[in-house]
């Protein structure tokens, strides 16, 4: 069947201690990474970086991220289940994270497996950048390699006549790599 739609009607909800395990399920069957104990519980300290995404009543999509040196907005995961993607559940999702970056946020960053074409080309569709390919990041996946992803905060004044030129991009390879989930 195929699908009539090009978005869906959803709505973004607070994680909350009554809906973690909807998140720990969902993120088990949309990510390679298996999350530990730890993770989820620094999610609920800071519960404005993370959403649900429900169709109805049913959890389709999640995004968590951190706020890094109080300058960097660093996405953790951002995913939807299989059958909702390319609805722009995701883009919703997104375009919240990007709503979180007052002016002193300097970019917005993030890691992405090598393989995963899809979600590369969503973020490069959104105006992030490949920066470097960083080698052995992941533990447990073959391969255990991933490309980071930058976009530059077009809310930072530093930023705003940089946003979309070859700075950019230059500056997509000066980011380090700080991730200690995978």
């Amino acid at each position: 069947m195929e699908r009539v739609r090009n978005s869906v009607d959803c709505e973004l909800g607070d994680l909350t201690e009554k809906n973690l395990e909807q998140l720990k399920v969902l993120n088990s069957n949309v990510f390679p990474v298996k999350y530990n104990e730890n993770f989820y519980e620094r999610l609920l300290q800071e519960p404005s970086l993370s959403k649900l995404a429900y169709y109805g009543d049913i959890v389709v999509g999640a995004v968590s991220c951190r706020l890094e040196d109080d300058s960097k907005l660093y996405i953790m995961t951002l995913g939807v289940l299989n059958p909702y993607r390319k609805l722009k559940i995701g883009t919703k999702m997104l375009n919240y994270v990007l709503g979180l970056c007052s002016p002193k946020i300097q970019y917005i960053y993030l890691h992405v497996h090598v393989n995963n074409n899809a979600a590369i080309k969503f973020y490069e569709n959104a105006g992030f950048v490949k920066g470097e390919e960083i080698k052995n990041y992941y533990k447990k996946i073959t391969p255990p390699d991933c490309f980071l992803l930058k976009k530059l905060n077009p809310n930072n004044p530093n930023n705003a006549n940089n946003a979309n030129n070859a700075n950019n991009a230059n500056n997509a390879n000066n980011i380090t790599s700080t991730n200690a989930n995978n």
